[in-house]
C-alpha cells in the first residue's frame, strides 16, 4: 500500500515537472505578404515558428514591392516626340536591364518618368515588345518599348524623361 501512495506521489510530480513551459511549445505558422503593382497584386507566403500562443494571423501584410538588388541598368536609346504631325506622340526607348546575380529572377521593369505634366512611376509592360519578365542570372534582357498615342484633350507633354528603373521581384 505504501509503494501505492509513493507511485501515485510519483506520477503526477514527473507529469508537472517533466513537461515543458509553454514559453518551450512552438508552432509553425504562415504569414501572407501582399503588395501591389501597378493594378495587380502579388502575394508571398512565409512559413515562421513562434510560440504556440501566438495569435494566427488573419489579414495579408501589406509591404513594399521587394526590388532586386545588384541590379543595373543602361539606356540604349530613347526618342519621345510630342507630335508626330498625326495628332499623335511618339515614344520609343531601348533599355537594357541587367541582373548581376547568381540566380534567375522573375519580375517587372518598373520606371520612374518625369514630364511637364506629371511625376510618376510607370509600368509599361502590357505595351512593350521585350517586356523582360523573366532575366537569367548574371545576364541582361533588352526592354523595347515602340508606342504612338492619339493626342487627348488633356495635353501632350514638352518633353518626357526616364529618372530611373528598378526591377520589382514577382517569384
Amino acid at each position: 500500500m505504501k509503494k501505492l501512495k509513493i507511485i501515485c506521489l510519483i506520477i503526477p510530480v514527473i507529469t508537472f515537472f517533466g513537461c515543458s513551459s509553454e514559453d518551450e511549445c512552438t508552432k509553425t505558422i504562415t504569414l501572407q505578404q501582399v503588395y501591389l503593382v501597378g493594378n495587380q497584386y502579388y502575394y508571398n507566403d512565409i512559413e515562421q515558428e513562434v510560440p504556440c500562443n501566438f495569435p494566427e494571423p488573419e489579414d495579408p501584410e501589406v509591404i513594399d514591392p521587394p526590388l532586386l538588388e545588384n541590379f543595373s541598368y543602361e539606356i540604349l536609346s530613347f526618342n519621345y516626340e510630342p507630335d508626330t504631325g498625326n495628332n499623335s506622340s511618339l515614344l520609343q526607348f531601348e533599355i537594357q536591364l541587367n541582373n548581376n546575380n547568381d540566380f534567375d529572377v522573375n519580375g517587372i521593369p518598373y520606371f520612374t518618368v518625369f514630364t511637364n505634366i506629371e511625376f510618376s512611376t510607370a509600368n509599361y509592360v502590357n505595351d512593350a515588345s521585350n517586356s523582360c519578365l523573366e532575366i537569367p542570372a548574371n545576364s541582361n534582357c533588352i526592354f523595347t518599348y515602340n508606342v504612338e498615342e492619339p493626342i487627348t484633350s488633356v495635353g501632350v507633354s514638352d518633353n518626357f524623361e526616364i529618372l530611373n528603373v528598378e526591377y520589382i521581384i514577382t517569384n
